[in-house]
């Protein structure tokens, strides 16, 4: 009840701060439209490279080219939009998790209005239950708790006062109630101080909104290399447009020599291959209930360096449970805890409804076969002392004439002539292992004159069984993992010590961080970052919403997680695991392995058709292949078994290697020195067959022969593609069964094209005879053979280094 006198605001006052502070909402922020995604996806040199290439091609009345072209830019462009096409709704969910109804008094009487339409300056009234409507000051509070986590982290339930505090701001804090949080029990009443987005969780969602979606780490290496590549085929093709004036060639040639080069020059099949490996891995993390929301953060997890957690509700259950007793019968005692408890305990007797602790007391009990039911109807209460945050204990009084205390242990001990014997050092143990330690004692009659303690009870929100483990599997793979928590330091320390996260040698500043705000774990997650970190964010509550979204990559809790939380994030664990993480870990590195794998691939292709076009008009050899043709090879007899490529599943040692760092690039020297040497390879064999067929058979069937041993060269590279150091019946032709039906099918298709009437006329080729069929896959095995046997020569050369260090 409110005291007599308060008569609350006025009706009209009301409107006018309505006015002047506006509704009591979490306000949206402005969603990007669909056309500035869009847009997105029409910018960049490949994009403008290519179209150039449409619009010449057209110029030059190969209007087929044109259209082919200008075809896989809609489509890149697509797929581009819709993989961004996200929707915006973590600031809608907190807005949805704030109350929609309060009680309030105005105009002297009780009044039940929209949450919205609460002002600064409202009388709020408060029982259990209730989700608190407004940040305000307490005026009135009886046996009042409200469980902030949402908040704050922590799982335990915060005693309110109404008492003037003046202190730090843990203690400022026990004077207010907060927008979004629930009320525990009891009841009381405070006056609004803040709404909108002016209350704690409207300061959440302006962080939230002003957390940055960086680009990842494979975002920022393909756009490296890509440039490297525009910036390459730029100037191959002034290059080869300069020869080609100087010679006096024919204009329409020259422009037709350009766009070939163009086209050779770009793998146009890199962002269907990069969408393909990442969603394969989206698909293998969804097996291991790893929900991936992004998809560029399915790598990006694999090249993480740190795992910055929150403690409740991801590396502990989040409910509070008995994790240690001290006395003489443990029986007794918990007895008369269970005898001392208002909560009630769900049929599961591991969940329940009231406070927490007293949740975990019964759950305890249960377990020895305590049922507060039956005490209840053995031993009827006869009266009792609500839990007081003045006193710090609560007793009840009952028909056998026992009165069943419990509280903190300075509150309860004092008050005890028998039992305490030693239980001051086993206080001051628990405690200093992170437990919260109740003290339970019994009595007789209503005063419990002569009370004897029974024991200590200490609790916990313990960790989870597979969470420990999980650690031990991050650090080894060379991934840090910081808890970050708003419990007491000691809590933190104890429950970092027990999941392994706090070792010896290892510095508790730098691995566990307490008593963390939101905008705490903001800064915590950006300081990585400036240090150069891939940064992964794990947490469940509101309060890691925005460090979540400002992670290079954020995880949520899919069961125990918010709403907000959910939305924020990049990936959910649908099982709340950690050690679901581990195995996304493994994923995301695999992916990077076959995207690198399938890059080199494309490229060393590219190199090859670039090197060719080149060198054909150096030598004044005329244009070897078709822009249409160099199409074809780039999209399907390179794309699909690069597609095919990403498929491969992880290597076995993927976990056993140290995180990349953020700064390697997707290829390295090794990587362009393997594209240079497979493409200038490739280009000698295929620039060396154009030259004979053309002085033996002329230019039409030469460019046939061409054109048919490079498809056959590039679908029978891929196998060695799989490996830089196994030949390819090391690795197993058939643990990528896909890749040999692509590479099969492709080689019946291109021999298809040459004696379909239509397809010749669209490609400018001429029917394949059976002779020259088998010289181009006899041809087209030339750079497998050499790449697989220098394979074994550098095995061999290692093995023989080796023996003479041991010799």
């Amino acid at each position: 009840m409110v005291e007599p006198g308060r008569l609350g605001l006025s009706s009209e006052e009301v409107g006018r701060r309505l006015a002047a502070h506006g509704p009591n909402q979490i306000q949206r922020e402005r969603a990007v439209p669909p056309w500035r995604i869009l847009g997105r996806q029409l910018r960049g040199a490949a994009f403008w490279l290519l179209i150039g290439a449409a619009v010449l091609s057209s110029i030059v009345g190969e209007l087929a080219d044109g259209i082919a072209i200008s075809a896989i830019l809609v489509v890149n462009a697509a797929v581009g939009f819709f993989q961004e096409y996200r929707s915006e709704r973590a600031l809608a969910a907190l807005r949805s998790m704030t109350a929609r109804r309060a009680r309030v008094i105005r105009d002297g009487r009780q009044a039940v209005v929209a949450a919205a339409n609460v002002v600064p300056g409202d009388l709020l009234l408060l029982e259990a239950g209730d989700v608190v409507a407004a940040d305000g000051r307490i005026i009135e509070a009886h046996a009042l708790q409200t469980n902030e986590a949402m908040l704050t982290g922590e799982s335990l339930p915060i005693d309110k006062s109404a008492t003037p505090l003046v202190g730090g701001p843990e203690v400022e804090r026990a004077a207010r109630v907060f927008a979004g949080t629930t009320v525990a029990r009891g009841a009381g009443a405070a006056e609004v101080v803040a709404t909108g987005m002016d209350t704690e969780i409207g300061r959440i969602a302006h962080l939230l909104a002003s957390a940055t979606d960086d680009e990842t780490p494979l975002q920022r290496r393909l756009a490296r290399t890509g440039g490297a590549l525009i910036l390459l085929s730029v100037g191959v093709v002034c290059l080869v447009a300069i020869l080609g004036l100087v010679r006096a060639r024919p204009w329409t040639e020259v422009l037709l020599g350009a766009v070939a080069l163009a086209v050779a020059a770009v793998p146009e099949g890199l962002p269907a291959i990069v969408t393909v490996a990442l969603a394969v891995g989206v698909q293998r993390m969804a097996a291991h209930n790893a929900l991936v929301r992004r998809l560029p953060s399915v790598e990006t997890l694999g090249c993480a360096t740190v795992i910055c957690t929150d403690k409740t509700g991801t590396l502990t259950t989040g409910v509070m449970s008995v994790r240690e007793l001290w006395g003489r019968d443990h029986g007794a005692l918990l007895d008369a805890a269970a005898a001392c408890c208002d909560a009630e305990l769900a049929p599961d007797e591991r969940t329940g409804t009231g406070d927490p602790t007293e949740i975990a007391l019964l759950a305890a009990a249960a377990e020895r076969g305590i049922d507060r039911h039956a005490i209840e109807v053995s031993r009827p209460r006869v009266s009792e002392t609500p839990f007081d945050p003045a006193t710090k204990r609560m007793s009840i009084l009952r028909s056998d004439g026992v009165l069943y205390v419990k509280g903190a242990f300075e509150a309860v001990v004092p008050l005890c002539i028998a039992g305490t014997d030693h239980a001051a050092e086993a206080n001051q143990d628990m405690t200093a292992r992170g437990l919260r330690v109740l003290a339970i004692a019994t009595g007789t009659g209503q005063a419990g004159d002569g009370l004897e303690l029974l024991g200590l009870a200490g609790m916990a929100d313990p960790p989870r069984t597979e969470a420990v483990e999980a650690v031990r599997l991050a650090r080894s793979a060379g991934i840090e993992v910081v808890m970050i928590t708003g419990d007491h330091p000691a809590t933190a320390r104890a429950i970092a010590k027990e999941l392994g996260i706090l070792g010896p040698g290892d510095r508790a500043e730098e691995v566990v961080r307490a008593r963390a705000t939101p905008l705490d774990k903001l800064s915590i997650v950006r300081q990585r970052k400036s240090r150069g970190d891939v940064v992964a964010m794990t947490g469940d509550g509101v309060n890691d919403a925005p460090a979540l979204r400002e992670a290079h990559i954020g995880i949520a809790m899919g069961k125990t997680g918010t709403e907000v939380t959910r939305e924020a994030a990049d990936m959910v664990l649908a099982d709340d695991d950690f050690a679901t993480i581990v195995a996304a870990v493994r994923e995301g590195r695999g992916i990077f392995d076959n995207i690198r794998k399938s890059l080199v691939y494309l490229l060393a292709g590219n190199t090859g058709e670039l090197a060719v076009v080149l060198g054909a008009s150096i030598a004044g050899l005329g244009l070897p292949f078709l822009p249409l043709q160099l199409l074809w090879i780039n999209l399907v007899t390179d794309g699909l078994p690069a597609i095919a490529l990403v498929l491969d599943p992880p290597a076995a040692d993927v976990l056993g290697r140290p995180p990349r760092r953020p700064d390697e690039p997707m290829l390295g020297k090794a990587e362009w020195m393997r594209i240079a040497g497979t493409g200038l390879l490739e280009a000698t064999m295929v620039l060396g067959t154009f030259a004979w067929a053309l002085a033996a058979r002329g230019s039409t069937e030469a460019r046939n022969l061409a054109f048919s041993t490079l498809v056959f060269s590039e679908l029978f590279r891929s196998f060695s593609a799989r490996s830089e150091t196994k030949v390819f019946t090391e690795v197993g032709l058939f643990t990528n069964a896909r890749l040999v039906a692509v590479v099969a099918v492709s080689a019946l298709v291109q021999i298809g094209l040459h004696h379909i009437p239509g397809t010749r006329a669209l490609f400018g080729i001429e029917t394949l005879t059976l002779a020259d069929c088998a010289l181009s896959v006899a041809l087209g095995l030339v750079p497998l053979t050499v790449l697989e046997g220098l394979k074994l020569l550098r095995r061999a050369a290692a093995d023989l280094a080796e023996a003479r260090r041991e010799g």
